[in-house]
């Protein structure tokens, strides 16, 4: 399981013109899934991005988590993330997982975020959604479970 975490000022993510989630304050994070994730994967990587210590404390110092500024996360399912560039022009997505497993595992890593107090806004599984963020930093990180 693969994740891009931009911390954001704020963020929305529309689908055929309609706002599907919108955030103010925490992180856009775009969430790849591959065919051997589990629910053990969301739950390491739902740790991690809410513990993450990136928001800056009164000192101007990257030393708060998501939880401790009451922040929010805008959550974009993304096959993509296990595109594969080495050979050719074209990205071969073998190893992002089929939707039924994408969309358990994905629903497991909101579900996890959520039990920790997280307010979690999402996309919408598998539309072409537009996606607007103001990064704050900016600060984008990648985390891979495995």
């Amino acid at each position: 399981m693969r994740l891009v975490i931009q911390r954001s000022k704020e963020a929305k993510v529309t689908v055929d013109g309609e706002v599907a989630g919108a955030i103010t304050r925490g992180f856009v994070i775009l969430v790849g899934v591959t065919h051997e994730d589990s629910e053990k994967d969301a739950a390491f990587l739902a740790e991690k991005a809410a513990n993450l210590r990136v928001f800056e404390d009164e000192a101007g110092k990257m030393n708060l988590s998501l939880l401790e500024v009451g922040g929010e996360i805008l959550s974009v399912s993304q096959f993509t993330l296990y595109g594969d560039c080495r050979k050719g022009r074209r990205p071969n997505f073998m190893d992002a997982a089929k939707p039924d497993h994408a969309l358990s595992i994905y629903e497991a890593f909101n579900g996890f975020l959520r039990d920790k107090g997280v307010k979690v806004e999402t996309g919408v599984f598998g539309a072409m959604m537009d996606v607007q963020l103001t990064n704050d930093g900016p600060v984008t990180l990648i985390i891979d479970s495995k």
